[in-house]
């Protein structure tokens, strides 16, 4: 594969139109900062968001100048769609962050950690004091997830790129397994995706806000929580409500459940369910796993915390030192290990009992491990290695065990909902699987080698950056004071799970760049 100049102008092009798109998308957050007041009474800086606005229009001009040369632009492969959709992440981040570094005088590193954090969808945050800061900014920071939440490229297609180029952007960015076309041609499917998509999160946004959640809060959950990046306006996420006393946080929570639940879930089932195919909710090999996974994953967490508060487990597994946590209602253990499996398994992260605190036993906390690396459905917006691919490695290993009980049976095709799959996509799916172990592996050595974690909490770091998740067991306030080296093995790892890792790989291949 070769990438001669002429198409890495190619490539800068659609960047720089990515960019001049988003200067304007900017707009919103910073009418916002001109009318939004802050606790004080103090409306924010014009220049918090002015100046990234500036940024994004220059620099979009600036690559998108190519076009007056003379040149007609080149058709797209997929190397230049998959360095697009690399570069567009990367620059989008870089502009995102300016806000966060202006206002709140955080180093670049740490704003870019943000921006990164947000348009992925992981929701792992450098911030402290969000109770205190000014809406238009965490306004701002809960836009960057729902805008990544179906991809930033998704978006700005719905925008500006139609035609034959959507598909090569498409595939691009969404390179599932399962990114099936709903509807016949690819600006049909980009529209009902985003259609599907605005309807759950008003529908998530008005069940927030018929809880007794003010607009403001109800509209910032509502993008966080169907695109499940998980950024909250407070500290204390969700369980913010419980901890203020609010009359009704037990049906907030319920509402977030189910918002976490859609934006986990395939959604060509969502398109098919809205359409009047109730059997939809079962009739795939992907959708029986995943409420298998919901399930088992319920009943082990839920069925440990019984076991360890009320049925004589005792103080089994608490750290040294470490007291027995107060036992509560049923329905409030039930409730609290609903949520935290969802917020995990669909990679949100909100928390209504911090993941790492002892209300979840050493056993819930090796599930929530194993959650973030299957993650949710193919076709929604959650992270990790996605619950079609763990279908297919199943039926693969099936398969080879019955090869050798019974090696003369014959060829036996691999099926998933009936249909047979490809090679080509058995060995995808197998190197995509061993690239990600290979990913988490370099990130928790990494965060040993440049940290005093232990090994479960530098492992869960980059389980949490890779799948997209947010939550992990190295403190919050920790978060700030890591290495930069880790830092930077995170935004990659953020990057490369968003993304599926094979685009990123493209840039440090030799080849790409002759």
């Amino acid at each position: 594969m070769r990438f001669p100049l002429a198409r890495l102008r190619l490539v800068l092009t659609y960047v720089g139109t990515i960019l001049f798109v988003f200067g304007f998308l900017l707009l919103i957050p910073f009418v916002l900062s001109l009318v939004l007041k802050d606790e004080g009474g103090q409306r924010m800086s014009a220049g918090t968001f002015a100046i990234p606005i500036f940024v994004s229009l220059l620099l979009g001009a600036a690559c998108r100048w190519q076009l007056q040369r003379g040149e007609r632009p080149r058709a797209l492969g997929t190397p230049e769609a998959m360095l697009i959709c690399v570069l567009g992440w990367i620059v989008v981040s870089a502009v995102g962050a300016i806000p966060f570094s202006h206002h709140l005088g955080v180093g670049y590193l740490d704003a870019y950690f943000e921006a990164m954090s947000g348009f992925t969808t992981t929701g792992i945050t450098m911030l402290s004091g969000l109770d205190e800061m000014p809406r238009a900014l965490l306004f701002w920071r809960s836009m960057t997830q729902w805008i990544g939440g179906l991809g930033i490229l998704t978006f700005f297609m719905a925008v500006v790129f139609q035609g034959g180029l959507s598909h090569k952007l498409f595939g691009a960015e969404s390179h599932k397994i399962a990114a099936q076309r709903v509807a016949p041609g690819m600006w049909n499917t980009l529209k009902i995706l985003w259609l599907i998509y605005i309807l759950y999160t008003t529908v998530v946004a008005g069940g927030l806000y018929l809880c007794g959640v003010g607009l403001y809060d109800a509209v910032s959950h509502a993008f966080t929580c169907l695109s499940t990046g998980g950024f909250s306006p407070y500290d204390a996420s969700i369980a913010h409500y419980e901890e203020v006393g609010h009359a009704h946080h037990v049906a907030i929570e319920y509402v977030i459940i189910f918002g976490m639940w859609a934006g986990g879930t395939n959604f060509l089932v969502h398109y098919r369910f809205v359409r009047g195919g109730l059997k939809s909710l079962w009739d795939s090999d992907e959708v029986r796993l995943w409420w298998a996974i919901l399930a088992g994953a319920l009943l082990l967490v839920m069925g440990s915390r019984l076991y360890q508060v009320h049925l004589g487990g005792g103080s089994a597994g608490l750290a040294a030192g470490a007291q027995l946590p107060p036992p509560d209602s049923l329905a409030d253990t039930f409730r609290h290990s609903l949520f935290q499996v969802l917020a995990i398994a669909t990679s949100t992260g909100y928390a209504t009992r911090h993941i790492a605190s002892g209300y979840f036993t050493p056993l819930a906390r090796q599930v929530f491990l194993v959650l973030m690396l299957i993650g949710g459905c193919a076709g929604s917006t959650s992270g990790g290695l996605k619950v079609i691919r763990i279908v297919i490695l199943w039926k693969l290993m099936v398969r080879q065990v019955r090869r050798v009980l019974k090696p003369d049976s014959g060829v036996e095709l691999l099926l998933v909902d009936g249909k047979r799959v490809g090679q080509e996509e058995v060995y995808r799916t197998a190197g995509l699987f061993f690239a990600w172990l290979f990913l988490l592996l370099v990130g928790a050595l990494t965060t040993a080698a440049f940290s005093s974690h232990g090994g479960l909490q530098s492992a869960s770091g980059m389980f949490s950056a890779l799948g997209n998740i947010g939550p992990c067991y190295i403190p919050v306030e920790q978060m700030a004071r890591l290495s930069p080296v880790i830092k930077l093995t995170y935004i990659a790892g953020m990057l490369a799970g968003r993304l599926e890792i094979i685009p990123v790989l493209m840039l440090f291949s030799g080849r790409t760049w002759k």
